[in-house]
């Protein structure tokens, strides 16, 4: 197989119609290896041997939209300091714009042995049990697309859950019923408009999955605020498959409401992820670089400091977390045409050491953003 250099820069997978550029950023690691996981789940490692600003990256020619894939990292296993580095554990790439299948809870996702969170790396393989990221083809005939750029004072919001919406909505055919197709769907835009609505703000779409202890009751996670990929919008609401359909889909439901005069607002949840505490899976940041990824105790690094209330907390103090979340925002603005964000717990985005801070770090990116701070932005200030 081909390997060439590659850029830094954009991170993730970028197809350009010949090949596809990977870039995944980690400070911890020793070794980062690109798995490409085949239709029958065969997997092919390729060495990541660039490294640009502590970005690891390689070019491949031929790998084209649909090719699935993640990062086995290696790196320190000193879970005292932090540190949990496994190449054991196939790590979701955290700029993934697709992901493909879900995740299996069993003793495979977790780094460490579940008998023994402080002990040796678990030496089991997780692949297979967790999702994975796949290439995309960043080509969409948007057409005469234009964002509606309502007034503010004329706006009428109305939140909605995509699934819960076009599940109940009567005249949305069985098969659309629950995903992006159904809210794109005649019948669902003139329901939006006969009510006066202006926007839409979809409750969670990024890619999230369900905790371990809902899927032991026999339930799951219905509403989304559990995110894992904040580039994706969830597969589970994808009439078209789960290997980029979903992204076609979408740009498609977003065109569509457009055309009717309808704005598209996100509400995102860049707080925390869906890896939990110290005790949670490893599924993506984790396994990639715990120690900028999350907010440690500064008194025992082992832990994660917790002003969500779901086990973990993104660290807004590091440079490179502040990238993601900004780099996910103008992608959801500048590819996918969204309108606007709310921005769930933003108080949590706003804490620079513990204080809430309105002149924190995050809010000051957005401010000067030139293309975020021109949409709708919402804040809940909880």
């Amino acid at each position: 197989m081909d390997v060439w250099p590659g850029n830094a820069y954009p991170l993730g997978a970028t197809y350009d119609g010949t090949g596809t550029n990977f870039s995944v950023f980690s400070e911890v690691a020793e070794r980062i290896e690109l798995c490409l996981v085949g239709k029958k789940g065969k997997e092919t490692r390729v060495d990541l041997e660039e490294v640009t600003a502590l970005c690891w990256h390689a070019y491949l020619p031929g790998i084209e939209p649909g090719q699935r894939y993640g990062f086995r990292v290696h790196g320190p296993w000193r879970p005292a300091e932090g540190l949990v580095a496994n190449p054991q554990k196939l790590l979701l790439d955290p700029y993934a714009k697709a992901v493909c299948g879900g995740l299996t809870w069993n003793d495979s996702v977790f780094a460490h042995r579940v008998d023994d969170p402080d002990g040796p790396p678990s030496d089991l393989d997780s692949l297979g049990s967790v999702p994975l990221a796949v290439v995309t083809n960043p080509y969409f005939d948007w057409g005469d697309d234009r964002p509606p750029r309502t007034p503010w004072h004329e706006t009428v919001v109305y939140e909605l859950h995509t699934r819960g919406f076009t599940k109940t909505h009567p005249g949305i055919p069985p098969e659309q019923q629950g995903t992006f197709a159904g809210l794109a769907h005649p019948a669902a835009v003139e329901h939006l408009r006969r009510l006066g609505v202006t926007a839409v703000e979809l409750q969670p779409v990024h890619q999230f999955v369900d905790e371990h202890a809902l899927v032991n009751a026999g339930l799951r996670n219905y509403w989304g605020y559990n995110s894992i990929a904040f580039f994706a919008p969830h597969n589970g609401y994808s009439s078209s498959g789960d290997l980029g359909g979903q992204v076609r889909e979408f740009k498609q439901m977003v065109r569509t409401l457009h055309e009717a005069d309808i704005e598209v607002i996100l509400d995102v949840v860049y707080n925390h992820t869906a890896e939990g505490n110290r005790l949670g899976p490893t599924l993506s940041f984790k396994g990639i670089d715990n120690q900028a990824y999350y907010r440690l105790s500064p008194d025992d690094p082992r832990l994660f400091v917790d002003y969500t209330g779901t086990g973990n907390t993104l660290n807004m103090r590091h440079p490179h977390v502040l990238q993601l979340i900004m780099d996910s925002l103008r992608y959801w603005v500048t590819e996918m045409h969204v309108d606007g964000f709310r921005f769930d717990l933003a108080a949590t985005l706003a804490r620079e050491l513990h204080d809430v801070d309105r002149l924190s770090a995050f809010f000051d990116l957005i401010q000067q953003d030139p293309v975020v701070s021109q949409v709708k932005l919402i804040a809940e200030p909880w």
